[in-house]
């Protein structure tokens, strides 16, 4: 049974997995990623906004934080990557526009909006005339609009694409197998045991393992990190030259309750998400979930009907109670979590890698991500 060996070995390669192993790696520690379909899961499926201010909610001070120090990060976790790969990040800074369908969706944003400025966030209020200035294809029931000029996005699969040639060029091991369990002695976790029957032994292992967190084997019940999954059903569809480009910004709208977004990519691609349901680890693309899509979608940009949908795929979102994400030591020594990102896992990726790079290189989780410990849901 061959055993490998290494400073650090990380479960998953997604956003997560595969950028917090480019940046230990970066600092000469020696790193190996396990995952048989790296990029492949909930990576390949999101839409990538960068939404700190978009998406936050009432009392959610700390993940609030979070996600702003790591939106301020991208630019130059973005600048790094394309340096040493010569390959795009996919970041696209275009700002966010929020907009409602009828009064009811406006009075709603409205409310968000005065939220959003007594914490200080950079929102500018529209009229619908105003809105549709901005984007000239929206619906002329677009009744009013908030402008949010640092919420932009990320083309996921193109970052996955490119922290994969970001790995491989800085010596990092990938082994595309699945990990079985975590290696223990006593309290001390010592690696992982894969599918193929092989070992990675290590000093630190570090689960980026998303919505399968809670599932991880040879970590004692009391210690895995209560997430679970949740669907979300996302298109793409494909604008023709004539209407590009259909939107300029990413768009966010509530029509008639409903809460759809709709974001744009260099070469013409829409993407609009995204459906919510609990239904296990089901990744099967229903019927009701495109309909509901695309009928939101079109109530605000009529020219829906025209695009051509090219995709339609779901995935699964890690969701924790407080829907923030796990962070740091598990409870089992040499064990750290990277995990519950929930809605943010693609604007969390920057400033995650670094916390849990800076808690392996100095045994401590820097007062940032504290909040985040797993130990929150035991206390």
């Amino acid at each position: 049974m061959p055993e490998h060996t290494s400073d650090v070995v990380v479960i998953g390669a997604g956003l997560i997995g595969l950028a917090t192993a480019w940046r230990l790696a970066a600092d000469g520690i020696q790193v190996t990623v396990c995952d048989p379909t790296p990029g492949g899961q909930t990576s390949n499926v999101a839409a990538g906004m960068l939404a700190p201010v978009t998406e936050v909610e009432y009392g959610e001070d700390d993940l609030l934080a979070l996600n702003l120090a790591s939106n301020d990060a991208w630019p130059s976790f973005a600048a790094e990557l394309e340096e040493l790969t010569g390959l795009s990040a996919g970041l696209h800074r275009t700002g966010t526009l929020s907009v409602a369908y009828d009064v009811d969706d406006a009075a709603a944003l409205r409310r968000l909006a005065d939220y959003q400025r007594r914490l200080g966030l950079e929102v500018e209020e529209l009229s619908g005339r105003e809105a549709r200035r901005r984007e000239p294809l929206l619906a002329t029931g677009v009744s009013g609009g908030v402008w949010v000029p640092g919420d932009h996005s990320v083309d996921n699969r193109q970052a996955v694409s490119t922290l994969l040639r970001a790995v491989d060029l800085s010596g990092v091991q990938l082994i595309r197998e699945r990990v079985t369990r975590v290696i223990t002695r006593g309290t001390t976790a010592l690696g992982v045991q894969l599918a193929n029957g092989d070992t990675v032994h290590a000093d630190h292992v570090i689960a980026a393992t998303g919505p399968w967190s809670s599932q991880l084997d040879g970590v004692p019940d009391e210690l895995r990190p209560p997430v679970r999954p949740v669907k979300g059903e996302v298109l793409r569809l494909r604008v023709p030259e004539v209407y590009r480009p259909a939107l300029r910004h990413t768009v966010r709208a509530t029509a008639r309750g409903f809460s759809v977004y709709l974001v744009p990519r260099p070469g013409g691609e829409l993407v609009v998400g995204a459906t919510t349901s609990e239904l296990g680890y089901d990744t099967r693309v229903l019927a009701g979930g495109v309909f509901a899509l695309l009928r939101d979608a079109r109530t605000v940009l009529p020219i829906t009907d025209e695009l051509e949908l090219v995709e339609s795929i779901a995935g699964l979102r890690p969701a924790t109670p407080d829907n923030a994400p796990v962070l740091g030591p598990s409870g089992l020594d040499r064990l750290l979590w990277a995990t519950g990102h929930y809605r943010n896992g693609v604007l969390l990726t920057p400033v995650t890698a670094q916390l849990l790079a800076d808690t392996v290189r100095t045994g401590t989780l820097p007062d940032l991500g504290k909040p985040f410990l797993a130990n929150r849901f035991t206390h």
